[in-house]
């Protein structure tokens, strides 16, 4: 009786292992599909905090948020309203003779609105025509506008006031002269005080950020959950303190591609 039992044991064993399905191990896990953007993919960015060379110095963060949405393969990876910060490179005030304010800009990250960061080191591809800002694009760098015809001005209002003044002190014919002359004068002294106008980027200028190298994003993280401005904040949460906290631009979606 016993042996029998054990014989139905041992069939039904052999039965049930045969009827198991075998675990396939030849299955694999499709890549993740992967949209790049370019080197060279140029996204104007607006400017959040404004930028001169009065009162810039190296080292200084510079917040910006994009315009307009870049795409890759048909989706947009880039949407407006992404963080950007860049760094003041190098600030050259204006001089009091000669020599034009200069300010020179790097691109340093950027953020999307889930969070998503890419760190990378870009420069500035171009500044709002609107700006009275001169942009070298040779050596990515902004100057100030010049004011010769306003040093020239200033000389010839001040001649002109003293003209006035020494022809009524002395009342002789070359008193206007010599009014004129210490007029001169002290427009110049003027001109070599004063320093020529700064270069300034106002809050909203649009500029141009320019990539170095390819940024690479999955469908993950192009998940864009609605979310609110904390949640956003906390999705940022790794970079510094002073970089918190800045409000989110809103702005109607568009479609195309800048490059």
């Amino acid at each position: 009786m016993l042996n029998r039992i054990a014989m139905l044991a041992i069939t039904g064993g052999v039965i049930l292992a045969q009827n198991e399905t075998p675990q396939r191990t030849d299955i694999v896990t499709p890549a993740p599909k992967v949209y790049t953007v370019q080197p060279g993919t140029r996204i104007p960015l607006s400017l959040i905090n404004s930028v001169s060379t009065k009162n810039a110095a190296e080292g200084d963060r510079v917040y910006l948020e994009s315009a307009f949405p870049i795409t890759a393969s048909g989706r947009i990876v880039i949407p407006p309203g992404s963080y950007v910060t860049g760094t003041v490179t190098q600030v050259k005030r204006p001089g009091r003779v000669k020599g034009r304010a200069e300010l020179y800009l790097r691109f340093d990250s950027l953020m999307l609105p889930n969070g998503v960061t890419r760190e990378f080191k870009s420069r500035l591809g171009g500044v709002d025509g609107r700006a009275g800002e001169e942009f070298d694009r040779r050596e990515g760098k902004i100057k100030g506008e010049g004011d010769k015809a306003g040093d020239a001005q200033k000389v010839g209002e001040t001649a002109a006031a003293g003209a006035s003044i020494g022809a009524i002190a002395a009342r002789t014919a070359g008193g206007a002269g010599i009014g004129a002359a210490a007029g001169a004068a002290a427009g110049l002294a003027g001109v070599l005080l004063t320093r020529g106008p700064e270069a300034v980027l106002p809050r909203g200028t649009t500029v141009e950020m320019v990539l170095d190298r390819t940024l690479e994003y999955t469908d993950s993280d192009l998940e864009f959950a609605p979310q609110s401005r904390r949640q956003i904040m906390e999705a940022g949460s790794s970079t510094p303190k002073k970089e918190r906290g800045v409000p989110l631009g809103r702005r109607a979606p568009l479609s195309g591609k800048e490059q």
